[in-house]
This record gives structure tokens, sequence and C-alpha cells, in this order.
């Protein structure tokens, strides 16, 4: 079954019924399609540069959980850091200057981040250096709203929504393993859907923002709070999605390069919950 998420869909191999050479495989202990014949003689390897053995041995075997883990953390501490350096390097807020400066950083991380969001989730084949530009990127961005948020409600506000964030994930992950979850196409198309409306929502917003007539659907509000709440369901729904196809990925034994594939999807999930949670805590802060 064909994944509605774009940043797996161009990767054959997350999709249930195929093996780790790209082979559909069908009932019978994962026996591969009788058209390979019975001689062993007329049986193909594939292609170098396809995904089969070859590609397999080239990027040092196939995908593990621990590969994910590892990629994953990567891509957080490039996050991090890179957060933990706007928010030092800019000015303080209290001048002109660092509003300005820390504008900047919110606006070029949050475009940069977007563009390349989008290209790596059309990429066909993943790229480490895109995803690890990317994480730099999303950083900026967020340790500028972070340090407007910490000016305007408190560094109360950024802690809550640093543990809120992966306190969502172990929850969801827990949740995951312990109830069975089975993640079904009508489920992603219902998540993909939301989450592509919202992406439009956000888009206007900002585009009506800069000739001054924002709806303050993203702001701290009545209005801005109920895009929150929905906003921290799609982002528990798409780490759901999320690991059904890393267990797809390794179930599969995918090439080890696509587990940064998976460390991207999981990045944007946990950078989305953590920006909704912001919101909504520095809500109840400032009533």
């Amino acid at each position: 079954m064909q994944s509605n998420n774009p940043v797996f869909r161009n990767s054959d191999e997350f999709k249930p019924g195929y093996n780790a050479y790209g082979n559909a495989t069908y009932a019978g202990n994962g026996a591969t399609h009788s058209g390979y014949g019975s001689d062993p003689s007329t049986w193909g390897v594939g292609q170098r540069g396809s995904y089969g053995l070859q590609d397999t041995r080239a990027t040092g075997g196939p995908m593990t959980v621990d590969a994910v883990v590892q990629k994953t953390a990567i891509s957080l501490i490039v996050v991090i850091a890179a957060a933990v350096a706007t928010w030092v390097l800019t000015p303080a807020l209290d001048t002109e200057q660092g509003l300005s400066a820390v504008y900047t950083a919110a606006v070029v991380g949050s475009l940069g981040a977007f563009v390349l969001s989008m290209v790596n989730s059309f990429k066909k084949l993943i790229s480490p250096a895109l995803v690890i530009v990317f994480a730099g990127l999303q950083g900026m961005a967020l340790g500028a709203l972070s340090k407007t948020f910490d000016a305007q409600f408190g560094d109360g506000v950024i802690t809550g929504a640093v543990l809120g964030t992966f306190a969502a994930f172990a929850g969801t992950l827990a949740a995951y393993k312990f109830f069975n979850i089975r993640v079904t196409n009508r489920f992603r198309q219902i998540v993909t859907a939301a989450v592509l409306g919202m992406v439009a929502l956000s888009l206007m917003e900002f585009v009506l923002g800069l000739f001054g007539n924002s709806l303050g659907l993203f702001g701290v509000s009545g209005l801005g709070m109920i895009t929150a709440v929905i906003g921290l369901g799609l982002g528990v729904a798409m780490l759901i999605t999320d690991f059904d196809f890393v267990e797809q990925g390794v179930r599969n034994a995918l090439p080890e390069r696509e587990s940064w594939r998976a460390a991207f999807a999981l990045t944007v999930s946990l950078v989305w919950i953590y920006i909704n949670l912001l919101r909504i805590l520095s809500y109840f802060r400032s009533n």
C-alpha cells in the first residue's frame, strides 16, 4: 500500500509488500514472484544504482532502528545547536536593531527550511547534506521564535514546550507499541490532507501579514489556540505515521541511507509539535 505522505512516497521500499531487493513479495514465506523462474542462472541481480543487493551493500547494509535513532539524533542536535546560536548571537530585543535581527533570522530560517522541506519531501534519493542544512535553517527559525516568546512570556514557556515535545514523542511511541496501533491508508490520507491544509493557511497568513491584514490564525489568541490545538493533534498523528513507515522500512530491509529520510520526517514532526506547544503554553501565561 503506497503512502500518501510525500516524505515517504518517493521511496518504493517503504511500501508494505516489498523485500530488501525491491521485489514484490507474496504469500508463501516471502517467496518472490514465479516470473523469476526455477533456474537460478536466469535470475538477475539488478543494476548498479537501483535499490537492490549492490545498493544495500554500498550503503553499509540495511536500515535498522539504531540507524534511524542515530540520524534523528544528529538532525535534532543540529536543530538545537542552530537555535542556541541564533538566540545567543542576535542582539537583545529591547532595541530596534535586536528586533530587526531576530525577525530577519526567523524569516530567513523559516523560508529556507520550508523550501528544503519541499525538496527533501519530493526528492527520489534522499540527500543527507540537505537534511542537515534543513535542520540548521529550522534551528535558526526556532531560535528566533523562542527568543521572542521568552522575552514576551518568560523562560518557563520555552522549558515547558521542550519538555512537552519529548513527552509527546515518548507517549506517542509507547502508545504505538503497547496498543499495537495500525495505520490505515485512510488515516494517512486524512493526516496528509490536514497537514497540507494547515501549511496552506500558514502561507496565507504570512502573505496577509505582509500587508497588515493578519487574521490571527497563528497568534497567541482565542482563534490562534484553536489552530494550535489542532496542530498539536496533527503533530501526534504525524509521529504515528512516521513510526509506521520506519517499521515498514526496517521490515523491508531498506538501504541504510533511507534512515535519513526517516530522520527528516521525525524532525519535522517534533518541530511541528514544539511550535504548537509553545503557542498553547504562551496563551495560558498571557492570561
